[in-house]
């Protein structure tokens, strides 16, 4: 039976679009990686969509890349088994070959293109281009708000928390997790992506579908606003130290420092961050395909100063009505965003001819399933 995952290799985050594609596959680690070229409604996503798809079929293990913008669209798919990605190559997150040839190859949908019925509608792909743009720097200037108010509420709970009661749990979980791995001169590696995103359709993730293969789950709940980071980034160093790789997935308002989740394949353990944004109850894991599996609660809430938090209450209710205010706002700039890029899609959409494009794709997939 096919495994498969679904997250985020980029996100809309204060810093602006912020990419870990380079994560995806590393070139030594790769059999091929194929960059698709085009422009919007060229059919893009459609063929990585359909490649997933195929070897699904086929019982392959799959990754599916979702796009920030629109959760609905795929910016790549891995085919785990077979060591291959296929990545949507353009803008915001352009990619281009490195070892091309021994890995690397380019698919150009633009070679399908009627360019002369393009240029009829110059100026109005220009002018969506250009508002599309507009309303992403305005959903960022919103997400910068957000992300110093939340700011603000970490200054309270860092104020209420206890570390070295944090610290004491996070040590016996590394005692116990991690009993039967030495510390070794030859670390683990390391895959950085997005469990959740801000996109146009609200705050998403994919949690539950990255579970398959995790025996042992951990579920951290804390308050929004505490940002975990010491706790998860003892417990991913603890594991890269001792030659364990793990996939580290970081929270789209810290992009570049704050971890949510970590997942380490070796012992089959994952540990994730809950709160109002990515809940995820224990039931949800258990009836999501039916697998036995142990499941801990740790509430961080447990190990604050609870007259700090008392005397902050009132406090911390306002900072958090602010934020879903920032973030609501963030969000209905990127629908706006998201209108004006789908309609430059249309515009392209009668200009391609996926006729070819189809052939293209078969063509692909059968070089594909030769790669094995």
């Amino acid at each position: 039976m096919s495994l498969e995952r679904h997250y985020f290799p980029g996100n809309n985050t204060p810093l602006g679009f912020f990419s870990y594609y380079k994560h995806i596959l590393g070139q030594r680690e790769a059999n091929k990686i194929i960059c698709m070229k085009g422009g919007p409604g060229t059919g893009k996503s459609t063929f990585m969509k359909r490649i997933g798809e195929h070897f699904a079929k086929l019982d392959e293990n799959i990754d599916y890349l979702h796009c920030s913008a629109d959760e609905n669209s795929l910016d790549g798919v891995v085919l785990k088994d077979r060591k291959i990605a296929v990545i949507d190559g353009t803008s915001p997150h352009m990619t281009d070959p490195i070892t091309p040839g021994a890995v690397d190859k380019i698919i150009n949908l633009g070679e399908f293109w009627n360019e002369e019925g393009l240029q009829l509608n110059k100026e109005e792909i220009i002018d969506l281009n250009e508002a599309c743009s507009r309303w992403y720097r305005i959903a960022y200037n919103y997400l910068n708000a957000a992300k110093s108010v939340f700011r603000s509420m970490e200054e309270v709970y860092n104020r209420a928390i206890s570390c070295s009661e944090i610290y004491r749990v996070v040590a016996d979980i590394v005692g116990r997790e991690y009993r039967e791995h030495e510390i070794c001169l030859t670390p683990g590696r390391e895959k950085r992506f997005f469990a959740s995103a801000i996109t146009a359709g609200g705050t998403v993730h994919y949690l539950p579908s990255l579970l398959g293969e995790m025996e042992r789950i951990y579920l951290v709940d804390v308050p929004v606003g505490y940002a975990n980071s010491g706790f998860m980034s003892v417990l991913r160093e603890g594991a890269i130290y001792r030659g364990l790789d793990v996939e580290t997935f970081y929270c789209p308002l810290c992009p570049d420092e704050k971890i949510d989740h970590l997942l380490i394949p070796g012992i089959k353990t994952a540990f994730l961050t809950v709160n109002a944004y990515h809940d995820l109850e224990p039931w949800e894991i258990i009836e999501d395909d039916g697998k036995d599996r142990e499941i801990i609660l740790l509430d961080v809430s447990d190990y604050m100063n609870s007259l700090i938090m008392a005397q902050n209450d009132d406090f911390l209710l306002s900072l958090a009505e602010e934020f879903d205010i920032l973030l609501d706002k963030t969000v209905q700039c990127l629908e706006k965003a998201k209108h004006a890029h789908m309609q430059v899609e249309a515009l392209y959409v009668p200009n391609m001819n996926f006729t070819e494009i189809n052939q293209v794709l078969e063509a692909t997939i059968s070089e594909l399933e030769r790669s094995k």
